[in-house]
């Protein structure tokens, strides 16, 4: 196979996974008229339509769809390839793609942007934050960051953080006005502020007491996207939240919000850094995940 070729492969795979010419030519650093070009082409030399375009849409054929499925593995160890040459420089250097939840963007990388900059400055880092599942291979990123429970069975995850509670909350504004609860089945009479996932279903709230582990669907009349938009209103006093203790501990130490169900408050395990089992870890992975952790001692 040829470089243009496998130039020409990697076009189709960037926009078969992105649906959008403007999006795959922004992430291959190309205009959207060379990558149309490059589609056409070839398109053209294989003698098949390999998408479906109208003004607004972008889909694949069926034989498109059966080229994604040949074409992606092998791109993904040419990546891997051509990235293992990392380990011969004197400093680490490329782009490292992470996708991670609002959550740990916040109580992960935010903290170490700085640092990592200084010391690594031939390293670009590309990061999505998005909740809910993202399928790494599919989305072509090197790793992502999620809670253990989250992460699927096949991946390798390294413990990037110490383990916490899941706490629930309401500011002392709610709590005046409403009966405090004291099970978590009394949330069922309460206003709570839901997360919405990237599949478009609501988080449920889980619970833990002696042993006994108890998983609920609350209400509450807001949902929301962005943990930041949930502990607004949690501080205004909308209804009550659900999240990880860290991230509230200065609004806790300061009255704005208030622990309830405290004995009910279930375990996490940490974050968790995590990548494709048949990936080796290569070197911009490597630095960064040592960094997190020796700004984050585990014990």
């Amino acid at each position: 196979m040829q470089g243009p070729e496998i130039a020409e492969l990697a076009a189709f795979a960037a926009l078969a996974e992105r649906t959008s010419f403007v999006k795959a030519a922004g992430i291959l650093g190309v205009s959207t008229s060379k990558l149309s070009k490059t589609i056409r082409v070839l398109e053209e030399r294989l003698g098949v339509r390999l998408f479906s375009r109208t003004t607004r849409r972008v889909a694949l054929t069926e034989a498109g769809e059966h080229l994604l499925t040949q074409v992606r593995p092998a791109l993904y160890e040419l990546a891997n390839a051509v990235e293992s040459i990392n380990a011969f420089r004197d400093t680490p250097a490329g782009t490292l793609r992470l996708t991670v939840s609002s959550v740990a963007a916040a109580m992960v990388i935010e903290p170490i942007l700085g640092r990592f900059s200084a010391a690594y400055p031939a390293i670009t880092l590309d990061i999505s934050v998005k909740d809910g599942s993202v399928d790494l291979i599919k989305g072509r990123f090197d790793a992502g960051i999620r809670r253990d429970k989250r992460i699927e069975r096949d991946m390798i995850a390294v413990r990037v953080s110490r383990a916490a509670r899941i706490v629930t909350i309401a500011s002392p504004a709610y709590l005046a006005k409403r009966e405090r609860p004291i099970t978590p089945r009394d949330l069922l009479q309460h206003d709570c502020i839901r997360f919405r996932l990237a599949d478009e279903t609501t988080a449920k709230w889980e619970f833990e007491k002696g042993g006994k582990n108890l998983t609920l669907s609350v209400r509450g009349s807001l949902i929301v996207d962005n943990i930041d938009l949930m502990l607004r209103g949690a501080l205004e006093g909308v209804g009550i939240a659900y999240v990880i203790e860290p991230y509230v501990n200065s609004l806790i130490r300061e009255g704005r919000l208030v622990p309830v169900l405290e004995d009910w408050s279930p375990h996490f395990s940490g974050w968790h850094i995590y990548y494709p089992s048949r990936r080796h870890m290569h070197a911009p992975l490597k630095v960064f995940i040592e960094l997190v952790r020796s700004m984050n001692p585990l014990t």
